[in-house]
């Protein structure tokens, strides 16, 4: 199924300019270099225009936010979209402050995005323009499940139409949807979670698999998603049996995905057509 998908990522190497979670930066730019991608750092108001002239796709990770970064992310997706470059939002927070709310408000009206990614609580944010995040946690009230699955995929595919992005709701349950079809995958494991930059690696990952197959965005985006959660599984397996903790878990997620093979995610991959 994403035998294509893995391909194009490491024969064309997509270069990412990530304006990303100076919390996770590293992270980001490890996870990257690890499923195929390269990635470039810039968040200077100076720079960004230029960086992503060169760059095949862009992030835009409201993580860390400040007035100075604000003005760069904007830049940055204003030029993408000149470029007609994919951009990825993660909305990391909205709901939980004025600024962050009005921030990603302000971004989706002058940036036309690819792809959104966040949890429920953030993606309902976009969606009504309030929410009851706390941190960068899903309220649990908002908690994707088998019991309003259905609810969830029409919520996402009204938002896709509404945006003209593919939204990307990870959890315990995960969604990707356009205006018409979806996915739901139930790749991961609850250790991720402890975890800081799990997400942000997440979202760097789909702009680089976007980046290389952008005539199959969807499929692209659920692969990302699905490679993620089937690394955090088995990098949870070498944690169990070297009796350590989340510290190794997090390189652990890391490790798995640069050995990650197209039969591997293709064999592990637990995802649904919906």
């Amino acid at each position: 199924m994403f035998t294509t998908i893995l391909e194009n990522i490491r024969k064309t190497t997509p270069l990412v300019h990530c304006i990303t979670n100076y919390v996770t930066v590293n992270d980001v730019a490890n996870v990257l270099l690890a499923c195929g991608g390269s990635p470039i750092m810039a968040d200077e108001e100076k720079e960004v225009e230029e960086i992503t002239s060169i760059c095949t796709a862009l992030t835009i990770n409201i993580g860390t936010l400040n007035e100075r970064t604000i003005k760069s992310m904007r830049k940055a997706g204003e030029k993408a979209n000149e470029l007609s470059h994919p951009v990825v939002l993660d909305p990391v927070g909205a709901g939980a402050s004025m600024l962050r709310t009005k921030t990603t408000f302000d971004l989706l009206e002058h940036i036309k995005f690819t792809v959104i990614r966040g949890n429920i609580s953030e993606i309902k944010t976009v969606y009504l323009g309030s929410g009851t995040t706390l941190g960068v946690d899903a309220d649990i009230s908002d908690e994707v499940t088998e019991e309003n699955l259905e609810e969830s995929i029409a919520f996402a595919k009204r938002l896709s139409e509404r945006t003209g992005a593919i939204i990307a709701i990870t959890g315990a349950i995960d969604i990707v949807a356009d205006n018409k079809s979806a996915y739901v995958i139930r790749n991961g494991n609850r250790m991720m979670s402890k975890v800081s930059g799990t997400g942000c690696m997440l979202t760097a990952m789909i702009a680089a698999f976007v980046g290389a197959n952008q005539g199959q965005r969807l499929l692209a985006t659920a692969a990302a998603v699905c490679m993620m959660g089937l690394a955090g599984e088995l990098a949870y397996q070498q944690v169990v049996q070297a009796n350590k903790g989340t510290s190794t878990l997090r390189f652990s997620i890391i490790d798995e995905i640069s050995k990650m093979e197209a039969i591997t995610l293709n064999g592990g991959a637990k995802i649904e057509a919906k």
